[in-house]
């Protein structure tokens, strides 16, 4: 079967790999039918992932159809559609324990530790696959994935219903955040360098813009939230100086949650934190969300229609990958499909 593997950094090939076999861990076999290309996978592809290991089989927004099962599989059956968590994780260790698989000791996500979804079929425990309501596409269903990130999010910050919430890039991850947390609270800022992205997060349900490049962010943000700042600010952009001007920007007893896997300094003020007494937070991957976001999905409280902007079949990968690189203004979500 074919395969779409980033032998090291700036090197992307079309592979022939052995399709799984089923075994008493990995109980349930998927033929995929549609992966998203995430902004870690171009990322991996251009060396720029900390996290990454090589050669790698890449892809972790996985949807397929279920082509066989183990004798013990009880919770899904042959041609259930299905998308597949990317987290594994040990369940012994202290943050499994805890119940935080999603950082756990020994963690390993599918498409970046381990050979990921960019492939014809894999191999994944049961547990692992959540089955997709007839109401989403699954071109539409890659969209899930990227929620579970934005409802881990606004787990970690706590987000409440009198929250005003700063957000911090109005990008990809910027737009799901804004999805899941105008159904939390209703002040919510966000901020951004791009007319049209603020636009959209104007129509998306953000209650203030701020555009960084043309206005007075702190200025601006103490005016639209009473002169206090922000009681919760989430880093969707993540750049070199993003944590400190939201550090700036959060009032007493505030939260910050910071997303951002760079490995490069940045500065942080101390007496910003203690003075304020403020909880700063990370938020990697998703602690077991994808039965949340089908469940709203299925309420009608989420939509992830018009997400996606382009299709490429899994053996022109790379050419997805040049386009994404070619930074078109029309690209949103690009998706790799299995029917070549």
């Amino acid at each position: 079967m074919k395969a779409v593997q980033i032998v090291k950094p700036e090197q992307l090939e079309i592979i022939e790999v052995e399709k799984p076999v089923l075994d008493t861990k990995n109980n349930v076999l998927v033929k995929m039918t549609a992966a998203g290309i995430c902004g870690s996978d171009v990322g991996i592809y251009h060396g720029t992932n900390a996290a990454a290991t090589y050669p790698r089989i890449i892809g972790h927004e996985m949807v397929g159809v279920v082509a066989e099962i183990g004798s013990d599989v009880t919770h899904v059956k042959v041609g259930d559609r299905v998308i597949v968590n990317q987290v594994t994780s040990c369940g012994t260790c202290y943050p499994c324990r805890k119940n935080r698989g999603n950082v756990c000791d020994h963690l390993a996500a599918r498409g970046v530790h381990i050979d990921g979804g960019f492939r014809e079929f894999i191999a994944v425990s049961e547990s692992d696959c959540y089955i997709l309501p007839d109401s989403i596409s699954d071109q539409d269903a890659v969209m899930i994935e990227p929620t579970t990130i934005a409802i881990q999010s606004c787990s970690r910050a706590g987000l409440e219903q009198d929250d005003m919430l700063l957000l911090y890039g109005a990008g990809a991850l910027g737009s799901s955040i804004l999805r899941i947390a105008r159904q939390m609270c209703d002040h919510i800022i966000v901020a951004d360098i791009m007319d049209d992205k603020l636009e959209e997060a104007k129509a998306a349900g953000a209650k203030y813009t701020i555009n960084t490049a043309k206005e007075n962010f702190l200025e601006k943000v103490l005016e639209y939230t009473h002169g206090r700042g922000a009681t919760v600010s989430i880093d969707a952009a993540c750049v070199k100086d993003s944590l400190l001007n939201l550090l700036k920007a959060t009032g007493n007893a505030g939260r910050v949650v910071t997303m951002g896997f760079s490995t490069a300094p940045t500065v942080v003020n101390q007496f910003l934190i203690t003075s304020k007494e403020l909880e700063v937070r990370g938020s990697r991957l998703q602690n077991k969300m994808f039965g949340k976001a089908i469940e709203l999905i299925k309420a009608g409280k989420l939509d992830l229609s018009g997400s996606i902007s382009h299709t490429y079949p899994l053996i022109k990968a790379q050419e997805a990958f040049d386009f994404i690189d070619s930074k078109d203004p029309s690209i949103r979500k690009i998706v790799l499909t299995f029917d070549f």
